[in-house]
């Protein structure tokens, strides 16, 4: 997932805190190269340091780069029963931040594969990139069908209440309990449960929450602001 970072102090806007978890889409959209394919140019520069080398001389790699991934994108539609091939060319588009031209070919992949798991949680992360919330709870959900014990797709589901306006906090409290009787130590969600509980004004709750935050990682960077919060 796209997801390593997501909401630190997640106490609705009230710290501020937020790590990133993001994520996933389905739609259907026609292709508008001037837009999509610009894109990829204009942003080629901007590939993550460990992307692929393009092959040729350190002085061209630029224009290699674009060359390859122009390639990718134009396999990924001359060969629409490919798979791996769309899959690629979402990836590309997700790397550079252009998660609506990512959601044309995991839609297509999906036609493809519709059961396949990580095309689902890509999905539903693409859509929580763009704060479609509904849309990525669909997709987790289904993800959730085949792999019911992924805890970090479980925790997930329950940002996507906690994130939507208005915010569902007891389905994502539901959803983050969840996920820790899959694994109790596992932070990121004792830190949104903890995030949950506060917002919804459960100090009890938030407090037991987050002494067991404070034993998994004494360290994380959310702890003094909770612990300010519920001094409140």
């Amino acid at each position: 997932m796209n997801k390593e970072n997501i909401l630190y102090g997640i106490i609705g806007l009230l710290i501020g805190l937020i790590i990133g978890y993001i994520g996933t889409n389905s739609l259907n959209r026609s292709y508008a190269p001037s837009e999509a394919e610009g894109d990829l140019k204009n942003e080629s520069n901007n590939l993550p340091a460990n992307h692929p080398p393009a092959g040729g001389s350190s002085d061209s790699s630029t224009g290699g780069a674009q060359a390859e991934v122009m390639a990718v994108i134009q396999k990924a539609r001359d060969e629409a029963s490919n798979f791996d091939a769309q899959m690629q060319a979402a990836g590309m588009y997700r790397q550079i931040n252009r998660h609506e031209q990512a959601l044309e070919f995991y839609d297509r992949a999906h036609k493809i594969k519709p059961k396949d798991f990580d095309l689902l949680v890509n999905l539903g992360d693409t859509n929580f990139d763009l704060q479609r919330y509904a849309e990525a709870e669909n997709w987790y959900l289904q993800a959730l069908k085949i792999k019911p014990n992924n805890v970090t797709v479980r925790m997930d589901l329950g940002l996507t209440y906690f994130l939507r306006q208005p915010r569902d906090l007891d389905k994502a409290i539901l959803e983050y309990k969840q996920a820790l009787k899959i694994d109790p130590g596992h932070e990121k969600t004792l830190q949104n449960l903890t995030a949950a509980f506060i917002e919804k004004g459960d100090k009890t709750a938030a407090r037991g929450a987050l002494k067991q935050l404070e034993q998994v990682n004494p360290n994380n960077q959310a702890i003094p602001q909770f612990r300010d919060r519920l001094k409140e």
